[in-house]
């Protein structure tokens, strides 16, 4: 994945704690780069052992990496390890991610700040030791590592298409060097050829051309480097790491070519794409999304799987979700859903998921989970089902009599067991039913659950199921939010937003011609936190320079601001010059 930096005030280790680090990483390198190579009787090395035993079968090889998690902005970061904010690496991090049940880590590494740009493109020794020394923390904690060239895909490798020749001997050069350092590594380290390749200006015949020649090479140039070697686990992927169905049969026939018992097919898997940023209308895990995963992971079953070509999926998440820095463009509680159903079809299938962490998920300072919660459910996914419902929240308008509200659940296999209010079970009949799938609290729980109806969440329930973990619903007290006329300039504009208990999800942008207004223009809704943002602690909704440069002069564009309880309201803007004037309906 391309860079997805955290914010510039998350500063990485320094001082002393930084020294002593230093100081324990050197004492642990040479303990364990010291004797660790046998010595065949023809006086080569032999791969180091390693106490994890890795199977025969690459099938069985790749299913023992599952989990797996990727050391994500750190030695792919640009150009140097901390330079996207996640500081210096200790070995701490991989006794983290061993205990929390992972069984792989996938280290991508950028080489092009630490390499000669010309023949014969040699790698700095310090930056190679420095890789070594995080793979062999990783392989000391029992860990399968997945160790790449990433970032270079798109720095130098993308050109091969006007610079065939020197791209050619680059990348040869580059994996003969990595070959030979790690050539007598236990076979629990695997080698990935290249991250999400691109080729400039490039068909797809083209593509599917240059990256056949860039994969054999790379096969070439590992397997005659002998040793470990010789039988060492690689990953072979498509264009960008794409699941696209002709992507995928053009590696299938890469591989099936080179006729090698130890190959794996890596794609990647963000979601689909309207959902996994918030944009032309994916506020929701809805049919759409979840058809998409099916899908998906059937045709990777398919082409790869069901031929005995085991599977990586060597990236997984949303795209920039979640992000602790900026507001959530995803609701929290369909992004886990949308984890669920991935490690579930995953492990129906039959392959392999490496969840891509930039820094989202394990601060690299404190080496905690940023949401003990949000991990907690993927973990859990890992090895079964949890029931969850079509939401997480059940508005009740403050304005209105109470009534009765509806709430349909989605099994997953599952059984339902009831509602908790803390250690406090509700009782089925007085303050709920459930007729099918559909659970309904009554209007005299719900009465006593608001309470004086402070906008906002004001009690919450947990669903428990016969398996897996209970699902969160909040019972929130809301109104139609108010939003009021405002000024300002192309480079700042804020909707004044009285929320009143509700959360954005989505900005519909038009003009009066019908076409679409804002950056986004091939679909109404605007990408959240690309062209809108909300602003809940200050009440506001802030439209981005980004979206007002895109407004045509002098025209009104109409902006329709949906709401997770399903409440909209409609608002005007119209830029003259650098002024923005911006009035309710």
């Amino acid at each position: 994945m391309k860079d997805i930096r955290q914010a510039a005030h998350h500063r990485s280790r320094g001082g002393p704690r930084r020294l002593a680090a230093l100081l324990l990483a050197l004492v642990v390198m040479v303990g364990l780069t010291g004797g660790t190579a046998l010595a065949a009787p023809d006086g080569t090395k032999k791969a180091s052992p390693s106490a994890v035993t890795v199977p025969a079968s690459a099938m069985d090889a790749v299913a023992a990496m599952q989990p797996s998690w990727n050391l994500g902005n750190t030695l792919d970061a640009i150009p140097n390890e901390g330079s996207w904010g996640n500081g210096q690496t200790t070995k701490a991090t991989f006794d983290t991610i061993a205990a929390a049940g992972f069984r792989s880590v996938r280290i991508p590494v950028t080489w092009t700040d630490h390499q000669s740009a010309t023949a014969p493109y040699t790698i700095d020794a310090t930056y190679m030791a420095r890789v070594k020394q995080l793979v062999d923390w990783a392989l000391a904690d029992g860990l399968y590592v997945v160790l790449n060239v990433h970032h270079d895909s798109w720095m130098w490798v993308e050109k091969i298409t006007s610079d065939h020749d020197n791209v050619m001997a680059r990348f040869n050069s580059t994996w003969s060097q990595i070959s030979t350092t790690f050539r007598d590594a236990p076979r629990t380290l695997v080698f990935e050829g290249i991250n999400e390749p691109g080729f400039a200006n490039a068909t797809d015949a083209q593509k599917f051309q240059y990256l056949r020649e860039l994969q054999t090479s790379f096969h070439t140039v590992v397997r005659a480097s002998g040793g470990g070697n010789a039988n060492r686990l690689l990953s072979l992927t498509t264009p960008a790491g794409s699941p696209d169905q002709a992507f995928m049969d053009n590696l299938y026939t890469t591989i099936t070519a080179l006729n090698d018992s130890q190959l794996m097919a890596q794609v990647h898997f963000y979601s689909w794409y309207p959902f996994s940023v918030n944009a032309a209308g994916g506020t929701h895990y809805d049919a759409t999304a979840r058809k998409y995963l099916d899908d998906t992971f059937a045709n990777i079953h398919k082409t790869f799987v069901a031929k005995g070509i085991p599977v990586y999926i060597g990236e997984y998440g949303l795209l920039d979700w979640p992000n602790h820095f900026h507001p959530s463009r995803i609701e929290r509680g369909e992004a886990l859903k949308y984890y669920e159903h991935l490690n579930y079809t995953a492990r129906a299938i039959g392959v392999t998921t490496a969840l891509w962490d930039p820094f989202a998920y394990l601060n690299r300072d404190t080496l905690q989970w940023r949401d003990q919660a949000l991990f907690n459910w993927i973990k859990s996914s890992w090895t079964t089902r949890s029931g969850t419902a079509s939401f997480d929240k059940i508005y009740v308008p403050k304005s209105s009599t109470i009534t009765a509200k509806s709430l349909p659940l989605n099994l997953n296999g599952t059984s339902f067991q009831g509602l908790w209010q803390g250690d406090t079970k509700l009782v089925a009949g007085r303050d709920y039913t459930v007729s099918g799938t559909n659970l309904t609290l009554t209007a005299k729980v719900l009465t006593r659950l608001v309470g004086n109806r402070a906008y906002g969440v004001n009690s919450t329930l947990k669903a428990r199921f016969s398996r897996g973990l209970p699902w969160q619903i909040d019972i929130v007290t809301q109104d139609t939010p108010v939003l009021t006329n405002a000024t300002g300039t192309n480079a700042s504009f804020t909707v004044p937003t009285q929320y009143r208990g509700d959360d954005l999800a989505a900005m519909h942008s038009t003009y009066a011609d019908g076409t679409n207004a804002g950056p986004l223009d091939w679909n109404p809704y605007q990408e959240f936190n690309k062209a809108f943002s909300p602003d809940y602690p200050n009440g506001g909704i802030i439209l981005t320079r980004e979206f007002l440069n895109s407004l045509r002069d002098g025209e009104t564009a109409t902006l329709v601001f949906h709401f997770y309880s399903g409440a909209t309201v409609t608002y005007h803007v119209t830029k003259s010059g650098s002024s923005v004037t911006g009035t309710v309906s």
